[in-house]
């Protein structure tokens, strides 16, 4: 991975993040680099503030083109507005007066982006202990009742981010993306608070009876399947272990044990405090102790009935290739991995350094949900 911050990997993979992004709208080569050139790695603040500002002033920009009526440039420029003020807010501190605003505004963006898609999304709440779980279904022009897949992000990731890229790849292959913010993600946490818990597969099962009593007129509901990336990569396996009614899995970055990945770090992580946020807890040790429950052992994967494509990069320095590798010992189902070793581009955490490896992936999905 290239490091615009030579040392430095979280800064610099969040530059990464958003220039792999802005392929898909979600950026502009040239502002994302001016953007990194006002960080200091070593100053959190320096990185909230170099985000903000350029997510606040491309938003400005987005409402002249809405108020002159230049509907194609104000959904490109929302588009990117969205995704700078989304990487603001994610390192934001917790008790900063400016994240909940800061994603409130990221979300807007993107909401105001969608009235001028050719497709327009379908926004769907489903309903989830007392509350909802809030998402998009996004479905490919001129398709008529496609297959679907249902996706959770990651730990950092929000279901309107799933657009960038993922929702490319798929709806050029006929397939639509229920794109949803599960428990500990997104609005879900944010606004409903709702979160996190390691029995995904409730949220999996809520959301596909939704689908298949809700959908019917506008997706193929005898084929829905379950995706998820990065921390997702656990959510969607133990989704598809426990619901068998979905048709393909898509683990897009395996995790095998989710303590383990915590366990060989510290409170001092850049990513404990979000953790803690979407755990409910306020110690590390806590966090600790309900992370146990998240891991694909003593038989939950081998519970996994449908096809199921597993990718990962070698070099993953979050979720090391070996969670992947003992995921696919596990399987007993019909399944295929992919390992970008360590060293080419997209070897790292969700490819977020090259997305180009992953289209093996789409195309096998899009030939086992077709089938």
């Amino acid at each position: 991975m290239w490091h615009f911050f030579p040392g430095k990997y979280m800064p610099s993979y969040q530059v990464n993040r958003a220039l792999t992004q802005a392929h898909y709208g979600g950026g502009e080569f040239a502002e994302i680099l001016e953007v990194a050139g006002n960080i200091d790695p070593d100053n959190r603040e320096t990185f909230n503030i170099a985000w903000l500002n350029k997510g606040n002033e491309v938003y400005e920009w987005a409402e002249d083109y809405e108020n002159k009526k230049a509907f194609v440039s104000a959904r490109r420029t929302y588009l990117r507005a969205f995704n700078y003020l989304r990487t603001a807010e994610f390192f934001m501190n917790l008790h900063d007066d400016r994240k909940i605003k800061t994603y409130v505004k990221a979300r807007q963006a993107f909401i105001n982006a969608t009235k001028y898609f050719d497709e327009k999304p379908i926004t769907v709440e489903v309903p989830f202990e007392g509350s909802f779980l809030p998402g998009y279904l996004f479905k490919p022009k001129g398709v008529k009742n496609p297959p679907v897949m249902v996706m959770f992000g990651g730990l950092d990731s929000l279901a309107e981010e799933l657009y960038f890229g993922i929702g490319d790849h798929l709806m050029e292959r006929g397939i639509a993306l229920l794109a949803m913010d599960g428990p500990g993600q997104g609005a879900a946490l944010r606004l409903n608070h709702i979160h996190s818990r390691h029995d995904y597969n409730v949220a999996g099962t809520a959301v596909l009876d939704w689908v298949l009593e809700n959908l019917k007129d506008e997706v193929d509901t005898t084929s829905v399947g379950i995706a998820g990336v990065s921390m997702g990569g656990y959510m969607a396996a133990r989704c598809a272990a426990f619901e068998p009614r979905f048709k393909v899995c898509m683990i897009f970055g395996a995790v095998w044990s989710y303590y383990s990945v915590w366990a060989g770090r510290s409170g001092k992580h850049p990513l404990a405090e979000i953790v803690q946020h979407i755990m409910d807890e306020d110690t590390y040790e806590g966090v600790l102790k309900k992370l146990e429950g998240f891991t694909l052992e003593n038989g939950v994967a081998e519970k996994i009935s449908m096809p199921t494509f597993i990718m990962h990069g070698g070099g993953d320095k979050q979720n090391f290739a070996e969670h992947a590798i003992t995921l696919e010992k596990h399987l007993t189902c019909e399944h295929k991995m992919k390992i970008v070793p360590d060293g080419e581009s997209g070897a790292q955490h969700c490819q977020v350094d090259n997305f180009m490896p992953t289209l093996d992936m789409y195309d096998w999905i899009a030939e086992k949900i077709h089938a």
